[in-house]
């Protein structure tokens, strides 16, 4: 039977029709709505981002990270046309609401405009950071796209020029919806929804709406609501009538992913899961369906224990232990770190658990996305990156009694992308691109540096003598000595995920989301491995000393073994 294998990133609707999905599996799936049964199904090269119906329900139009968004017909979802030219994963894709036309919005911080055959038309470039959202402005040839670089841009098709540029004060922002009137709202990084009257003059108000980012807002004509998705793991809808007034507020199921929603019809919303399919809201009875999403296998988290056994965890989140399941935690999960004796795990709801019994430690405002375990005065402790920034210290006393939080550091201003710990030392690499340095024993701030990556930064590993290394969407690994890099090329084509290095600091593995993994021998200062060991993303790395081997997981299911020779022989 059709249906994911992995998370659901993106989803839309079309008249209590059809459903699309696209997922991380590559797959984008048709659905019949009345029935919540699977229609056909497509695949990309890459991770499916999101999908968008045409205003007649007949073309499907698809973002992926291969680079490429493409054009399909409906109900047979037979290619039309490939949209090429990027030069960075496609992020969204919408038709223009009267012409044969599609914009497009890329990392690669240009949006283009497509005709139905995949030529460019259109480049419009501006942004100064990846393009994230694009809408058509109603009732004209103007288009409007959202960046990280804090900024709405307006375009023209006429003029082929940019006709407005708004700034949002610096605030990364991933959405953005439109009114039939032509109202504009915007939701940030801050939790706060914008609303923008008039895009000539820029005027806006902000609306504190939530407690961590907004992933999406969605407008349906007909009532006028706005839905506004975020990760503090709520859902709010808006009255848009007279300015903006909350209707409801509810908090989402684990299984639902903040990152996509849509109106099904006026009181119906479809949402994006971490399952099998796709969920639905009503908004008369407040109630949720879940029926049929089922977990997935996807691996986000592989370490090992005292015994040399092998244990994960990912989006369904359920622990296991060499493959066999252990532990059901009920939350996706993105880490897994060793505590003296004890394994902590954490992820989307923003819970530590106990990976051994499933007891929940902590809950924070925000998902959890990464940790890093040191020792104190002669504590265990752990410190663990949020979604929202800060940086969450504890003592893990070893008898399994509750954490002490010790303090939170303000480790950057956005998701910290990964954390780690050598002699003394916290290094934190965030998605805006920065680094920042803490004193395990002051736990105060020793150094940080705005613009350590020219990308976002997805990982870091620690490395012997407080040393560090951090991989990017730039390509590069970077080898930190205090606060001054050098930056490495790899051999990766798409953005590097994790990154991880051997107890001695010699070895350092690199894995991409297209499941490429390098090893980079520091002495020899060459790549002595690369290899790809699965065509779907490596989704963490981890360094087994027992073995001398890289354990590299993946949103598969499976944990691949990788070991490179020191002498600059793989084996």
């Amino acid at each position: 039977m059709i249906k994911h294998q992995g998370p659901i990133s993106g989803i839309a609707a079309f008249q209590n029709r059809y459903v699309a999905t696209a997922g991380y599996d590559n797959q984008v799936i048709l659905w019949d709505a009345a029935l919540h049964t699977p229609l056909a199904r497509a695949l990309h090269d890459h991770l499916a981002n999101q999908v968008s119906f045409s205003p007649d329900g007949t073309l499907l139009v698809t973002s992926s990270s291969d680079y490429s968004a493409r054009l399909w017909s409906l109900p047979d979802m037979r290619l039309k046309a490939v949209l090429p030219d990027h030069k960075d994963d496609v992020e969204m894709s919408v038709f223009h609401p009267q012409q044969e036309l599609i914009a497009t919005a890329s990392r690669d911080h240009i949006v283009r405009v497509h005709d139905f055959t995949g030529t460019v038309h259109h480049r419009f470039e501006g942004h100064t950071a990846d393009v994230i959202s694009v809408e058509w402005l109603p009732d004209t040839d103007e288009l409007l796209s959202s960046s990280d670089d804090g900024t709405i841009k307006r375009w023209s098709l006429a003029t082929g020029e940019m006709t407005a540029d708004i700034d949002l004060e610096g605030v990364e922002t991933d959405t953005i919806a439109i009114t039939r009137s032509g109202v504009v709202f915007a939701g940030n990084d801050d939790g706060a929804i914008i609303r923008i009257e008039d895009v000539e003059d820029g005027n806006s108000a902000h609306f504190p709406a939530h407690d961590a980012g907004i992933k999406r807002l969605v407008h349906h004509p007909a009532t006028g609501n706005l839905v506004s998705l975020s990760y503090d793991r709520s859902m709010k809808i808006w009255d848009t009538s007279e300015s903006l007034r909350l209707v409801d507020t509810t908090e989402f199921p684990a299984e639902i992913w903040a990152r996509s929603c849509a109106f099904l019809d006026d009181h119906t919303l479809v949402f994006a899961t971490f399952g099998s399919t796709y969920a639905t809201y009503d908004t008369s009875t407040r109630s949720w369906d879940l029926t049929g999403v089922e977990g997935t296998r996807g691996v986000n988290a592989v370490t090992t224990l005292a015994d040399g056994s092998i244990r994960t965890v990912g989006d369904a989140g359920t622990t296991q232990v060499d493959g066999v399941p252990a532990t059901e935690l009920g939350s996706l999960c993105n880490f897994l770190v060793g505590v003296g004796d004890r394994v902590l795990a954490g992820g989307q709801l923003g819970q530590i658990f106990d990976a051994a019994t499933g007891e929940v430690l902590h809950r924070h405002r925000s998902p959890l996305n990464c940790a890093a375990s040191f020792e104190r005065d002669g504590v265990p402790h752990v410190v663990v990156g949020t979604y929202t920034g800060e940086g969450l210290v504890f003592a893990v006393p070893e008898d399994g009694t509750a954490l002490d939080h010790v303090a939170t550091l303000p480790l950057h201003s956005n998701a910290v992308k990964g954390v780690a710990v050598s002699d003394g030392t916290i290094f934190a690499v965030c998605a805006d691109t920065a680094a920042s340095w803490f004193d395990t024993a002051t736990l105060r701030e020793t150094g940080r540096v705005q613009e350590a990556h020219t990308r976002i930064a997805n990982g870091c590993a620690p490395l012997p003598g407080g040393r560090f290394a951090s991989v990017s969407r730039d390509l590069l690994l970077r080898l930190w000595t205090e606060d001054r890099a050098v930056a490495l090329p790899t051999p990766h084509e798409h953005s590097i995920k994790c990154v991880a290095a051997s107890s001695d600091g010699r070895l350092v593995a690199t894995g991409s989301y297209a499941g490429t993994v390098a090893v980079y021998d520091t002495r020899a200062q060459a790549w002595t491995h690369i290899s790809r060991p699965t065509a779907a993303g490596i989704s963490s790395l981890h360094y087994a000393p027992e073995s001398d081997r890289f354990l590299a997981g993946s949103y598969d299911g499976s944990v691949y073994p990788v070991r490179a020779d020191r002498e600059g022989r793989d084996e």
